[in-house]
């Protein structure tokens, strides 16, 4: 695979270039041309690679790629999963050139969507490319890759119930996660949930003259920010009852296992310009993002905030809640517990409403799979060292849905990094990670019998 990556790296290039020029922004409307557009040149790289057939589905939103090429009906089927939408690029000002002008300086690719998910998926394409043009393609192949990851995968589930057969496989690869550093490969073996929703706190009918009636009448925006100051104890646990329930302790030998990962407490904080680290006690920072559940403030406004004074006592308060879940935990049951803890702790001067915005299932994968073992030795020889196993902080709520309804578990050989900016201005994917991934992947076929 590397002389095929270096006889072929420019055209790899142009190729991925051409997918990441196209704004295909699934949360903005005036990109629903672009959508189709991104998906259509999605489906001819796949049958240029080599496979039997590729084409773009609808569904009740963005379309859906799908191609296979099937080599034996009694052989293994890997299906590969991935994202052509990317997340909006505002703020503009703080891109150092247009996010969709793609470009190639200090080792990396530079541009929305350059690894998540473009960037990632293009590996899987032309890894399946080498290994059909070279004859060493033993498996099927099937490929689903959709445009609404970035909000939350509407109408992916729909779509997969009615093509399950169309879908049937023996595991699906995923690489649209994060690796420990390029020193320390690694693979995730679980992904945390999410229960998003949004509350609102209304006080009086309108907003007030501070000055007539400030001091007489609750304020929103201060009741919100104290109902919120009680989600937490001093332990940094989460205070709304029945939130552990379901939450399952890990051994001292999976914790260890988990703790092989390498990290520097003192560069965490210099990287992230703090002084000091906070979290649930009795549990190191690496636990507290991976195994263990949270809750944050994602947003939080009411009242008047532009310039000068204006001296208003506000009607309302509204603020949007992220609580990231571990496997077991249950989103909707999440979600329920916190509306009903919520509205117990309101006092009788304001009225609440919470609205449930986003949710998903964290899952786990079996570490013993013989997929796993063959990423892992695959990674261990492109890399030269033993991978590390990890646990992912972040949710991707359609896998667990698709290993709920296919049944299949998903594997996770994500080859990102931290320094990559997903979701920020300048988002970018190392060349030696774009590279190693391909060749990693081409390895996990020949590995996994």
């Amino acid at each position: 695979m590397k002389a095929y990556i270096e006889q072929n790296r420019e055209r790899f290039l142009e190729e991925l270039f051409t997918l990441l020029r196209i704004p295909s922004v699934s949360a903005k409307p005036e990109h629903q041309a672009d959508m189709y557009r991104c998906a259509e040149t999605l489906a001819d790289l796949l049958l240029e690679a080599g496979a039997d057939e590729a084409g773009v589905c609808e569904t009740a939103g963005h379309p859906v790629v799908f191609g296979q090429k099937i080599i034996d009906p009694k052989a293994k089927t890997v299906l590969v999963y991935g994202h052509y939408d990317v997340q909006p690029v505002e703020p503009l000002d703080k891109w150092k050139h247009d996010p969709f002008d793609p470009q190639v300086h200090d080792g990396a690719i530079w541009g929305r969507g350059a690894n998540d998910d473009k960037g990632q998926l293009f590996m899987h394409v032309k890894a399946f490319e080498y290994l059909v043009r070279s004859g060493k393609l033993a498996h099927n192949v099937k490929f689903l890759f959709e445009g609404e990851e970035e909000i939350s995968s509407p109408s992916l589930p729909a779509w997969i119930k009615a093509h399950k057969k169309l879908l049937k496989a023996d595991i699906c690869l995923v690489s649209d996660t994060t690796m420990i550093s390029d020193k320390v490969p690694s693979i995730n073996c679980g992904m945390r949930g999410l229960s998003y929703l949004e509350v609102k706190v209304v006080g009086p009918n309108k907003d007030l003259h501070s000055g007539h009636f400030g001091g007489a009448v609750a304020n929103p925006i201060q009741v919100l920010c104290e109902m919120i100051a009680t989600l937490l104890d001093a332990d940094g646990r989460v205070t709304v009852p029945g939130f552990y329930d379901r939450v399952a302790e890990l051994s001292r030998a999976e914790r260890r296992m988990l703790a092989r990962a390498p990290f520097d407490m003192q560069e965490y904080k210099e990287f992230l310009g703090i002084r000091e680290v906070r979290g649930e006690k009795g549990y190191t920072t690496m636990e507290r993002t991976a195994i263990r559940p949270c809750l944050d403030v994602c947003g939080i406004w009411g009242g008047y905030t532009g310039p000068g004074a204006k001296t208003v006592l506000p009607s309302e308060a509204h603020a949007k809640i992220s609580m990231r879940l571990v496997p077991d935990q249950r989103s909707a049951e999440i979600t329920k517990l916190f509306e009903k803890h919520f509205r117990k702790i309101a006092p009788k001067y304001v009225q609440v409403e919470v609205t449930p915005c986003e949710g998903c299932d964290g899952f786990t994968i079996p570490m013993s799979s013989a997929a796993y073992r063959a990423a892992a030795r695959a990674i261990g020889e492109t890399y030269g060292c033993e991978h590390v196993p990890a646990r992912g902080g972040g949710s991707i709520g359609i896998l667990g849905e698709m290993q709920k309804i296919l049944h299949i578990d998903p594997l996770l050989m994500g080859f990102g990094l931290e320094r990559d900016t997903i979701h920020s201005p300048n988002e970018s994917y190392l060349l030696s990670q774009f590279f190693a991934g391909m060749e990693s992947i081409a390895k996990f076929y020949d590995y996994w019998q």
